[in-house]
């Protein structure tokens, strides 16, 4: 049964920003042809959009295990969890990071959740996730691991 699901769509302004490859693409084809170049631009800014999106990485905690884009750990080999945002999940997903870190980020996602791992085979001592909600994501690890 899943308890927690969480999909990492990329902020509107991506959209925005990627929007900008059609000015900047009509400006450059222009002497050419601004047809190509509108035609150009539109593909830039499409293909940006939809590459975000499509890699958007899903959390998940079911049936004992959290999922983190491609990545599983057992729910039985997870040890805290620290919520953070602001300048904490700065902290933590800079300074303070350890290099053998597993990793879902989002640059458009402020807010942390740090999962510590205590299988000492496993190279990662930790795992820092983008989320959106993260006590709701600590509760649903807890309570998955209580249940």
């Amino acid at each position: 049964m899943e308890t927690y699901r969480e999909r990492l769509w990329p902020a509107p302004w991506v959209a925005v920003v990627a929007l900008l490859a059609i000015p900047a693409s009509l400006l450059t084809f222009a002497p050419v042809s601004v047809v190509a170049g509108a035609v150009v631009g539109t593909a830039l800014a499409g293909g940006v959009i939809l590459a975000a999106v499509l890699s958007a990485p899903t959390i998940i905690v079911a049936e004992g295990v959290l999922r983190a884009g491609s990545a599983r750990v057992p729910l039985s080999l997870v040890g805290g969890t620290t919520a953070a945002r602001g300048a904490d999940a700065r902290r933590m997903r800079g300074p303070e990071l350890d290099a053998r870190a597993f990793l879902v980020l989002r640059p458009d996602i402020d807010a942390v959740l740090r999962v510590d791992l205590t299988d000492p085979d496993d190279p990662a001592p930790y795992w820092v996730l983008s989320t959106r909600r993260p006590d709701d994501l600590a509760a649903a690890i807890r309570g998955a691991q209580s249940a």
